[in-house]
C-alpha cells in the first residue's frame, strides 16, 4: 500500500480482526490471587447454593412473620424466647407458635421461621417473655438460601475481566483455582538516534526515552504482557534485527518513532522484508497520529506507532488496545469508560479526519464539562494534565463551544 494512503480506523480494526481470526490464545490455571484483572477461559458455573442456609442480615430475633401480625408500641406482640442462635453453628432450633430465638447477623435461621424482627424494636419483659414492637413480613430481614448465588448458575461468563468482587464471589462458592488466557506478549521497541535510557544524561538534540515505558504501562493496563527490547539504532539491519527477533518471541510488535516519511525511515521496508501480507496501512485519517503504520506478518500485528508521546498513546488507545481485547476473547470495547460533556471553547476540524482533543474533565454547576490541554504532540505533560480523549467525528468540521462531546476516560 502506498504511503499515507489513509483508511479510517474502523475499516483498519476490521482489517486486523480478520487477520487474527486464526490466533489462539493459550489458556493456563492460576490461583484467586493471581487472577485479578486477569480474563477467564472458561464460563465459572456455581457448585452450590450461597448462602448454603437461610441467614438473617440483622442482629434481632427470628420469628414466624404471622406472629407479629399488628404489633406496635402500644400492643407488642408477646413471644416466648426459646434459645440463641450463635454464628458458625447449625442451630437445632424449631420454632412452634408463638416463640422467637435470638439471633447474629449472618446466623443461621431456626426451622419454621420466616423472618427476623431487629434488636431495636424489641424488648425483654424478663428471660423468656419477649416484646415485639414493629410487625414483619415474610422474608423480612432474610437472605434465603441460594438468594445469593444459586447451585448450577453461571457465576462469571468465559471472556469476563475479574474485578474485586469477581474473585469475592468465586471464593464464596469454593472456587480458588480458575482457568485463564495468557496474556499475550508484546513487544515494545523505541527507534531513533537521538534516543537515549532515562537514566542518561542528554546533549543537544537528544531525548530521553518516553515511549518504551509509556506504551509498556499501556499494554500492562490493558491485559497484555510487555516485553521491552530497548533502543534500536536508526537504520535498516539493526531494525531488521530487532523487529525479527521481536516477532519471534511475542504476539504482536509495537515500533515507535521512524513512522513519518523521511530518508531515515525504514520501518515499512523493514516490515515488507519480514513476511506476509505486510503493511496494511500507512497513515491514518486521524491527528494526532496520522504517521501511523499497521501491518500483519504471518498472523501477528505490527504496528508502527508515532515517535511523538501523545501522538504514540492516542493510537494506542484507539488501535492497540483493542487487538489485545480480541486476542484475550474480551468484547472490543473492554475498559472504554465513555461520558458526555460540553466542550468549554470552539474546536476546529478537518472534514474526513477523526480528531481527539486531550481534555481536562470539571463540574461546573449540574453539568460537566471538557476544557481542551491544548499542545503538541511532543508533550507528554499534556497527557499527565488531561483526563481523556474527546473525539470529533470525521463528518463533522470541528466543535462548538457548549457542544456535547463524548469523552473516552484514561
Amino acid at each position: 500500500m502506498a504511503l499515507f494512503s489513509a483508511v479510517t480506523v474502523e475499516q483498519v480494526k476490521e482489517i486486523l480482526k480478520k487477520h487474527l481470526e486464526g490466533y489462539k490464545p493459550e489458556i493456563e490455571e492460576a490461583n484467586l490471587l493471581q487472577a485479578y484483572n486477569r480474563v477467564l477461559a472458561e464460563d465459572i458455573v456455581s457448585p452450590e447454593d450461597i448462602p448454603a442456609f437461610n441467614r438473617s442480615t440483622v442482629d434481632g430475633f427470628a420469628v414466624r412473620a404471622r406472629d407479629t401480625f399488628g404489633a406496635s408500641e402500644s400492643m407488642p406482640a408477646l413471644l416466648t424466647l426459646v434459645g440463641e442462635i450463635r454464628m458458625g453453628e447449625q442451630t437445632e432450633i424449631k420454632l412452634s407458635t408463638g416463640e422467637a430465638a435470638k439471633i447474629p447477623t449472618g446466623g443461621m435461621l431456626p426451622e419454621c421461621s420466616d423472618a427476623v424482627v431487629m434488636l431495636e424494636y424489641t424488648q425483654l419483659m424478663d428471660d423468656t417473655i419477649l416484646c415485639a414492637e414493629k410487625p414483619v413480613a415474610p422474608k423480612e430481614n432474610v437472605v434465603e438460601k441460594g438468594e445469593d448465588i444459586k447451585k448450577g448458575s453461571v457465576v462469571l461468563k468465559k471472556g469476563h475481566t475479574l474485578r474485586p468482587q469477581d474473585l469475592g464471589a468465586l471464593a464464596a462458592v469454593g472456587i480458588d483455582r480458575i482457568k485463564l488466557v495468557k496474556p499475550p506478549a508484546v513487544s515494545v521497541i523505541s527507534t531513533g538516534d537521538e534516543i537515549k535510557p532515562p537514566a542518561s544524561s542528554v546533549k543537544p538534540g537528544e531525548v530521553r526515552d518516553i515511549n518504551t515505558y509509556a506504551i509498556c504501562g499501556e499494554v500492562m493496563k490493558w491485559g497484555g504482557l510487555p516485553l521491552p527490547q530497548g533502543i534500536v539504532r536508526d537504520n535498516f539491519e539493526d531494525l531488521y534485527d530487532a523487529v525479527k527477533a521481536a516477532l519471534e518471541k511475542s504476539h504482536m510488535v509495537l515500533l515507535s518513532g521512524g513512522s513519518s516519511v523521511g530518508a531515515r525511515d525504514h520501518t515499512v521496508k523493514v516490515i515488507e522484508s519480514l513476511g506476509k501480507p505486510g503493511v496494511l496501512a500507512h497513515g491514518l485519517p486521524v491527528k494526532p497520529g496520522k504517521p501511523t503504520v499497521v501491518a500483519v506478518v504471518d498472523g501477528k500485528p505490527i504496528i508502527g506507532l508515532p515517535g511523538h508521546p501523545v501522538s504514540a498513546m492516542v493510537i494506542f488507545e484507539i488501535l492497540v488496545r483493542p487487538i489485545i481485547s480480541t486476542m484475550l476473547g474480551r468484547p472490543e470495547d473492554f475498559g472504554g469508560t465513555r461520558v458526555y460533556a460540553r466542550m468549554s471553547r470552539n474546536i476546529a476540524s478537518a472534514a474526513g479526519r477523526q480528531d481527539f482533543i486531550r481534555v481536562k474533565l470539571e463540574q461546573r454547576g449540574e453539568e460537566l464539562w471538557a476544557v481542551p490541554v491544548l499542545g503538541k504532540s511532543g508533550l507528554i505533560s499534556n497527557m499527565v494534565e488531561s483526563h481523556g480523549l474527546a473525539r470529533i467525528p470525521s463528518e463533522k468540521q470541528g466543535v462548538a463551544e457548549g457542544e456535547l462531546v463524548e469523552v473516552e476516560i484514561y
